[in-house]
């Protein structure tokens, strides 16, 4: 990294007075859980979803217990950003984790598929705030080069969440009942709130974009469309039939129409300001494509290795380990290098390129354990550098009085990249799998393998690394950033 000037300038960042260790461990315990909340939510159903599908329903509309929950986070996100800048982010998280709450007895009391879903998607309008209005939190009370400092702290948080995930699911699924890893939320979001009551509740001002009603219905109407059309098109319905060619008509009739109305406004629902800024478009753009390719490896990675190799719940949950712990490394050292050097874009590209080829030999290689962990270790390694750089860089270019938008272009980015990305490489998946004798039904963990569901997921997961290497492309295009 050298001293040259950087390519574009930063504005409305003066920062507070340097943070020192003890404040910030007074607010990171009081952001933690939530943080901790919306990662291991994820995390947890990874081993749980061939339990689900034996019980409620078949493989592929479990997908929708994934989708459900990140459709609704995603639509959620842009909405809890201008109230958090309006209200105050203290409160509007406290009202996020009650309907997260609210969502996670529901799934815990579900009996069917459908009533999975729809509990999931009530968690999921609370779990799209967790996230934006803890990193706003944390935005609001620390300098961007301070952030960095701390990256460490939010590493090792996203370490014991996603590392727990897994492997609480799989112990959980082959001793218990699912249900639990969705009731235990209620006590954890009593501690959370608890916490968060003892911050102060900050700042204040005139956010837009609440009342564009019409807005939030397109966008809602349109990412709906866009998921069943992705989800469904292709084994239950055929792309070029009536139903798909309506599908796809309806989505990008209602997306063209929320861009031109967003684009009008002058307080939309959308943060398009912010998009308007080209690193923070191109930053936007690395990260939706990241989160797709990272949802897709820790939903479809126990799947592949459950169904197609026979692998038990709780070893498949366990070979997630290697992957979180090379996010952990890969965003502790790229907060370091951040705040030493000041620059916030250098390690994306080549973190997004080492995934990309880790994805790739995964696709290749036979499903033996140690390989399959190194090659998740590489991977995280890669992904590591993404959330680091993103946050100090979207959050530096929008300023102080609009943290909370900037929180939710990441969180969108992220969420509707995950919900896409589940929803594609899914369909990939499960159409080569094509109606399979366990392409439905499911076997319990630890039965004979399936050769024909192991091709599948191999295809899938090449097509997982294309996309990586065109996330390093676009990473590579974001000029550089002097904090």
């Amino acid at each position: 990294m050298d001293d040259q000037p950087p390519d574009h300038d930063v504005r409305d960042t003066a920062p507070p007075e340097r943070v020192s260790t003890r404040q910030f461990l007074e607010l990171f315990s009081a952001v933690m859980v939530p943080m901790f909340l919306a990662v291991a939510d994820q995390t947890l159903l990874a081993t749980a979803t061939p339990r689900i599908a034996a019980e409620l329903g078949g493989l592929r509309d479990t997908t929708w217990v994934a989708l459900g929950y990140l459709m609704a986070a995603t639509v959620m996100v842009p909405l809890y950003g201008r109230l958090g800048d309006r209200f105050g982010r203290r409160d509007v998280l406290q009202g996020s984790l009650a309907i997260f709450a609210a969502g996670s007895a529901g799934c815990g009391l579900a009996t069917s598929l459908g009533g999975l879903v729809a509990a999931r998607i009530v968690q999921g309008l609370g779990g799209g705030g967790l996230m934006v209005m803890a990193q706003a939190l944390v935005g609001e009370l620390v300098p961007p080069r301070e952030r960095a400092r701390f990256q460490g702290y939010f590493a090792m948080n996203f370490t014991i969440a996603s590392v727990s995930g897994p492997l609480i699911g799989g112990i959980v699924v082959q001793h218990g009942d699912w249900r639990w890893l969705f009731l235990a939320n209620v006590p954890l979001v009593a501690l959370a709130a608890s916490r968060v009551a003892s911050l102060p509740r900050g700042q204040r001002g005139a956010a837009g974009g609440l009342e564009d009603l019409t807005g939030i219905a397109l966008f809602t109407v349109a990412s709906a469309l866009l998921l069943v059309w992705l989800t469904f098109g292709g084994h239950r319905f055929a792309w070029n039939s009536a139903t798909g060619v309506a599908l796809g008509a309806a989505t990008l009739a209602l997306g063209g129409a929320l861009a031109r109305r967003e684009s009008r406004l002058p307080s939309p629902y959308l943060p398009i300001e912010l998009l308007r800024d080209r690193p923070i478009a191109l930053m936007s753009s690395t990260v939706a494509l990241f989160a797709g390719c990272l949802f897709a490896v820790v939903f479809y990675l126990p799947i592949y290795l459950q169904l197609g190799h026979g692998t038990r719940a709780v070893t498949s949950g366990a070979l997630l380990l290697p992957l979180t712990f090379g996010m952990v490394i890969g965003s502790t050292t790229t907060g370091r290098v951040i705040s030493k050097t000041g620059q916030a874009m250098a390690a994306a590209p080549i973190g997004l390129a080492i995934a990309a080829a880790a994805l790739l030999a995964l696709a290749a290689v036979p499903a033996e354990p140690r390989a399959i962990g190194g090659l998740c270790f590489a991977t995280g390694l890669g992904f590591g550098t993404v959330m680091p750089t993103s946050q100090v860089l979207i959050q530096t270019l929008a300023g102080r009085s609009r943290l909370g938008a900037a929180s939710s272009v990441i969180a969108l980015s992220r969420s509707f990249g995950g919900a896409v990305g589940t929803a594609v490489f899914g369909a990939i998946a499960y159409g080569w799998m094509g109606d399979g004798p366990r392409a439905d039904g499911m076997a319990a963990a630890g039965g004979e393998a399936a050769p024909h569901v192991a091709l599948a997921f191999r295809i899938m997961f090449a097509t997982v690394a294309a996309v990586a290497a065109g996330a390093a492309i676009v990473a590579a295009r974001i000029p550089r950033l002097r904090l």
